[in-house]
């Protein structure tokens, strides 16, 4: 089967949006599938495809994440995607790039599948002031319900995308497919302590510290100051753990600052971006993965760690609630003392005692590799080829554009 993945950020790009789709070209290709990635390019001014990777001139959104915006139409982009024939259109953005998959899609009458990564509603302050963030949001969710009612399969990675969609007033069903991850990559026996202590001392976090780590975007959608707040009224520097925080954003500044107001400073160390090959020495250096966020899915990070065996703590939301199986990959908590408490209890476990948790949490995600989410899809592929639904309507929103 030949299939294109439509995104609007790829690799050297680091998000949760490009470990999820490199992960599904690999299990997609391992088994015998041809895989084209068609992804916007901030840095090409021409179109071409290079290791199967068709690169679209675009524009840089500084606004948003930094993703290059690519023009939504390309007659070159279009021939390059029918020299290689695309049987399953698969787009995991909404934008220039997401909506190229649609255009062709219709045009070729190939069957198309929507992957939803991001609730843009808890993202909308990125490109809208505070007084038109009702408007915004209605406009989005109009367009949102225009990329769905194209797509002739829903997928997701989590319950709370089939929730959005029925408040968009979108039927269709919704296909949760949990996120996946490179597990063999992060697995923490393959971390050396040499590796692992030289990171802590270059971070300057004390040895005899537990380590409190959260990974991903630092922007506002991920509550990173809650967990700040959290920790600076129930955590003391007798407690002897230090929360390290991995990632870049808008908000880095801002929390640093907050970190200085909350009298936790000495207690909280920022990495800024770091290279993605770098992930496991730093969740196998740490010994908890922390999250207050509300705005999340299913977290390729909260996976990797859990694969580096770190218990999860997470913060209590409803329709995420399933992702965590408490006593076994993590505990769910609401207030700052459930959070407390929690940390104080595993910093309390004996050496032995830790090494068997690490284990069982390793074991909870250890078939959520490549093959899991390749097989997964396919089954979703196969019913899209199977079903006559979808939208093949002629466009008219598209000027066109060489």
């Amino acid at each position: 089967m030949n299939i294109a993945l439509f995104t609007e950020t790829y690799i050297p790009d680091v998000n949760g949006v490009v470990a999820h789709v490199k992960t599904l070209r690999e299990g997609l290709e391992s088994m015998g599938h041809k895989v084209l990635i068609v992804c916007a390019d901030k840095h090409c001014k021409h179109h071409y495809v290079q290791d199967n990777i068709l690169h679209c001139p675009s524009i840089e959104a500084k606004r948003f994440y930094g993703f290059g915006i690519a023009f939504p139409y390309s007659r070159k982009r279009l021939k390059l995607i029918s020299d290689f024939a695309p049987d399953i259109i698969h787009i995991h953005h909404e934008f220039g790039i997401g909506l190229s998959g649609i255009m062709y899609s219709k045009i070729h009458k190939k069957p198309l599948v929507y992957t939803l990564h991001t609730m843009y509603d808890e993202y909308m302050y990125y490109i809208a002031p505070r007084s038109l963030l009702a408007p915004a949001t209605k406009m989005s969710h109009q367009y949102e319900r225009f990329i769905a009612k194209s797509a002739t399969m829903l997928t997701g990675p989590s319950r709370k995308c089939d929730e959005y969609f029925k408040k968009i007033g979108i039927k269709k069903e919704v296909n949760v497919i949990p996120n996946s991850a490179d597990i063999d990559v992060f697995d923490y026996n393959i971390i050396t302590d040499e590796q692992k202590n030289a990171l802590r001392e270059a971070l300057g976090i004390p040895s005899d510290s537990m380590v409190v780590c959260f990974a991903g975007r630092v922007g506002k959608e991920k509550s990173i100051d809650v967990l700040m707040q959290f920790w600076a009224a129930t955590i003391t520097a007798e407690d002897k753990m230090h929360l390290l925080i991995i990632g870049g954003g808008p908000d880095k500044p801002m929390l640093e600052e907050l970190a200085v107001k909350l009298g936790i400073k000495d207690m909280v160390s920022f990495t800024g971006m770091i290279d993605h090959s770098k992930m496991p020495v730093h969740f196998s250096m740490s010994d908890v993965f922390a999250s207050a966020s509300l705005s999340e899915m299913n977290s390729i990070s909260m996976i990797e760690s859990m694969a580096c065996g770190l218990v999860v703590l997470q913060r209590y939301d409803e329709l995420n609630a399933d992702q965590i199986e408490s006593g076994v990959n993590g505990y769910l908590f609401n207030t700052a003392e459930d959070f407390a408490a929690k940390l104080r209890e595993i910093k309390a476990m004996s050496p032995e005692e830790l090494a068997e948790v690490k284990k069982k949490v390793r074991n909870s995600v250890i078939g959520r590799g490549a093959a899991s989410l390749a097989n997964y899809m396919l089954s979703i592929y196969q019913k899209a080829l199977s079903t006559t639904e979808g939208s093949y309507a002629r466009f008219s929103i598209f000027s066109r554009r060489k």
